[in-house]
């Protein structure tokens, strides 16, 4: 038994230091880590190792706890004074774009294949969410706009839960009424209220609670949002939406260790993340893959070229959203491990073709999150939306003092950047803020007001946790537009 034990640790460990390694590789290659990741369970499984898994059953359970700590993490590190704007546009296009996008889907499925429509429109749900973990590795790497990125960021944290109930409806074979829409609007609002309840509450009682360690803090943070998720569902509401809204509201709560807390959330994320693509990955046949590979590609041609980009412009036009802006938010809907999770529902449900559409669903993941990943920086290029000539827009980090109310940013000034040549004292940082170091060419100087700024300068600012967010701002508007940003009307802000 003790021998058994340390086979399958020293296993798990591997795959861990694997994928790990394999995060550094898709980094330089331009696509998401969850293609190597889906590779590492192929090579495990029958067609390699020899390792055969076939529990759907047990494949969804995991995958939908999977899910829920991604998206803890995702909310937990989403800051919300960046995102606000983009509030509107994510929530219609996380409700109203996915029930276009599984209209679309649908119709088009239906004419081409011949689906009876209940079974169209199932393929739609399952295709209409998009993956949070596959569209942010691909954007870290691209410069364009808060609000863009707020757009999808948001989606990709609340889309889920509305495809979820769409899939489960359509799964579970009963017979339509008028009062399922009724039930599904119930639901994803008693399932925010719940996750803001609930990330209210938590953060109010980690902030008055004195735990005996400080690594239980984290612990008892992501508790919070997982609980939120269990009350979700016991609501009968959408626990997923919940635990979201939940981190979400706790990640923006001024949380002790808040450092440590996203460091862990953080750590935790990738876990799932690996665990959840290998799984997937040991869960597929490549003997099945073949007669797949038809399918998979005409249903991702007409998401990717048809339904996403309708349900796009029906959710954003009312905004006024730029059409180059929409074509942008088009391409960079990335599938991942959501929709691979969401076709298990059909098979456990005992629906028949339902081991077709995941197959033709695994295709689709890979084709397109490398054809989309690995073009969309030059995507945005040709549309305008990222500068040429620019790596990417000034990107402040943030380290927080929890004792001393305080917060070190750290940035680094990329080339072509109008901070160059700028004086310190012209950086008007707000009261509250000040520049305690500078490195240039690897050697550190404490900086006067009359230092001039250079390109690849790394500076250190201590700031107020009331200083941040002017402070964060004053530096991106001085980026973007020099000395002279104020009468420019840059005020470093979407």
């Amino acid at each position: 038994m003790a021998q058994e034990l340390s086979v399958v640790l020293g296993a798990v460990a591997a795959v861990l230091l694997v994928s790990v390694v394999a995060v550094r590789v898709s980094v330089r290659l331009g696509f998401p880590s969850l293609v190597l990741y889906l590779a590492i369970g192929v090579l495990l499984g029958e067609a390699g190792i020899g390792i055969e898994f076939e529990n759907a059953s047990l494949t969804e359970s995991l995958g939908l706890a999977a899910l829920v700590l991604i998206l803890t993490e995702g909310g937990l590190t989403t800051r919300w004074p960046e995102v606000r704007s983009s509030l509107w546009p994510g929530v219609v296009l996380s409700t109203v774009a996915v029930i276009a996008s599984i209209g679309v889907t649908g119709a088009a499925l239906h004419l081409i294949f011949g689906f009876d429509w209940r079974f169209a429109f199932l393929w739609g749900a399952v295709l209409a969410s998009t993956d949070a973990a596959a569209v942010f590795s691909v954007l870290r790497n691209i410069s364009v706009s808060r609000r863009l990125v707020g757009a999808l960021e948001l989606e990709s944290g609340m889309n889920d839960a509305a495809a979820y109930l769409v899939v489960v409806l359509l799964a579970s074979g009963s017979s339509a009424t008028w009062f399922d829409p009724v039930l599904a609007v119930y639901e994803l609002i008693v399932g925010a209220l719940i996750g803001l309840t609930f990330g209210w509450l938590g953060g109010h009682a980690l902030r008055r609670s004195a735990l005996p360690a400080t690594g239980l803090y984290p612990l008892a943070t992501v508790s919070v949002s997982v609980l939120a998720f269990s009350a979700g569902s016991f609501a009968h509401a959408s626990g997923l939406l919940a635990a979201y809204v939940a981190s979400l509201v706790l990640g923006n709560s001024k949380l002790p260790h808040r450092t440590d807390t996203l460091s862990f959330a953080e750590g935790l994320g990738w876990l799932s993340q690996i665990g959840l693509f290998v799984l997937l990955g040991l869960f597929m046949s490549p003997s099945r893959l073949l007669e797949a590979i038809v399918p998979g590609l005409v249903a991702g041609i007409v998401v990717t070229f048809l339904a996403r980009p309708i349900s796009v412009a029906v959710s954003l036009t009312p905004f006024r959203m730029p059409w180059r802006e929409q074509a942008f938010l088009s391409w960079a809907g990335l599938r991942g491990a959501v929709p691979i999770v969401l076709a298990m529902i059909p098979i456990t449900e005992g629906v028949p073709g339902a081991h077709k559409l995941v197959d033709a669903v695994f295709v689709l993941v890979i084709v397109l999150t490398i054809v989309q990943g690995s073009t969309l920086p030059l995507f945005a290029k040709v549309l305008g939306l990222a500068k040429t000539g620019e790596t990417r827009e000034v990107d402040v980090d943030a380290a927080p003092l929890d004792e001393l109310g305080a917060v070190l940013l750290t940035f680094t000034i990329p080339a072509a950047s109008h901070m160059h040549g700028v004086y310190l004292r012209e950086l008007r940082l707000p009261t509250g803020a000040t520049v305690s170091l500078l490195v240039r060419d690897g050697v550190s100087h404490t900086p006067a007001p009359t230092t001039r700024l250079q390109e690849k300068d790394q500076l250190l600012v201590v700031a107020t946790e009331q200083a941040r967010t002017v402070t964060e701002q004053r530096i991106r508007a001085v980026d973007r537009a020099g000395r002279f940003a104020r009468w420019r009307g840059e005020t470093g802000a979407d």
